[in-house]
């Protein structure tokens, strides 16, 4: 048995649209962005994770990079493949013939048992020989440090960048929840067609992320605000390149049907929940966790939608992977975990 166990390799894997992070004992060893760079003559993997974003909208037609994730579940399959293998790789795996991978996949509640099984599917091209999937909030929930096994409610609102999901959460399990297709990347979108409209420049993915991160606000009126940012982009009435400053007011203004659809969805999710937990979340509040939680405002605006006190979870971008990575350790314990039988 030990000399088995030396050859096992267990690992917590946060299949991000946007991210993807990986657990291995313990520490996070891979964080890397969701992307794979192909080369479209001979269909070889050119560059995974950092290194495809730095090609990523740069490239001639020889390179192409692909998003394998799309709205939180997996959209092309074989570049999906490509890319949990890259960056398993990463992770330190240089003896897979040898090697009993065991693993545990974080997918978004709304999944379907089609996407399932693209994600169990993947997994096996990896040589997998375990295979356990948990759904987002509960990972969530378990990175955040709640106890999830108490006949307590909870309600966990993850923003990452393909979905929201919106659970509430008990005895093990998942009472009631609301998962939808705005997040991150919908943020992202709407400041690029905000741009193109209300500037007439023309930015990419990139530019819009990086606006996103250093002025993106959900509140046009915030008490600490932080200073403009200058980006570039192509003008479309001349074609030629130039450069704009853009304040946070005016990205909030470009991110608010999005931020609203959100809020009308956690309204929803507590439309739905039972009296009993309704009164336990009035106490215990709301948690956000997920990049989404990082913009600025986000929880003051929650929380004056609700009237319900809103925590942002310490470290919210990495809470789904540690909670992937507790569920690892304990995969007898718990019974909320997916495995290839009740798939």
């Amino acid at each position: 048995m030990k000399f088995f166990n030396f050859f096992t390799q267990e690992l917590a894997i946060d299949l991000g649209t946007a991210n993807t992070l990986i657990i291995q004992n313990d520490e996070i060893v891979v964080d890397e962005p969701s992307i794979v760079a192909i080369d479209r003559k001979t269909g070889q993997t050119i560059a995974v994770g950092h290194k495809a974003m730095q090609m990523h909208e740069k490239t001639h037609e020889n390179i192409k990079t692909i998003r394998p994730l799309k709205d939180g579940v997996i959209a092309d399959f074989q570049a999906a493949e490509s890319m949990i293998e890259g960056l398993i790789r990463m992770a330190g795996n240089k003896r897979r013939f040898f090697t009993h991978m065991k693993m545990v996949i974080c997918i978004p509640s709304g999944i379907t048992e089609v996407e399932k099984r693209a994600v169990f599917e993947s997994a096996d091209h990896v040589d997998s020989k375990e295979t356990y999937l948990i759904h987002e909030p509960m990972a969530a929930a378990l990175g955040i440090g709640l106890d999830v096994e108490e006949p307590i409610g909870n309600m966990i609102i993850d923003i990452g960048g393909g979905t929201t999901e919106i659970a509430v959460i008990a005895l093990s399990g998942i009472v009631c929840d609301q998962s939808i297709r705005i997040a991150g990347d919908e943020l992202t979108t709407d400041i690029m067609n905000y741009m193109k409209r209300q500037h007439n420049i023309l930015i990419g993915e990139r530019t819009a992320e990086q606006i996103k991160i250093h002025v993106g606000s959900a509140l046009q009126d915030l008490e600490n605000p932080p200073d403009d940012f200058a980006l570039s982009g192509r003008d479309l009435m001349t074609g030629i390149p130039k450069q704009i400053t853009v304040s946070y007011s005016e990205v909030a203004h470009a991110i608010d049907k999005s931020i609203s659809k959100i809020e009308d969805a956690v309204l929803k999710a507590l439309e739905t929940t039972p009296p009993e937990l309704a009164s336990d979340i009035y106490k215990t509040g709301l948690y956000l966790t997920g990049g989404g939680a990082l913009l600025r405002g986000l929880d003051k605006r929650i929380a004056a939608k609700t009237k319900l006190p809103v925590h942002v979870a310490s470290d919210p971008l990495r809470a789904v992977v540690r909670g992937t990575g507790i569920a690892l350790k304990n995969t007898n314990k718990y019974s909320f975990l997916i495995d290839r039988k009740r798939v």
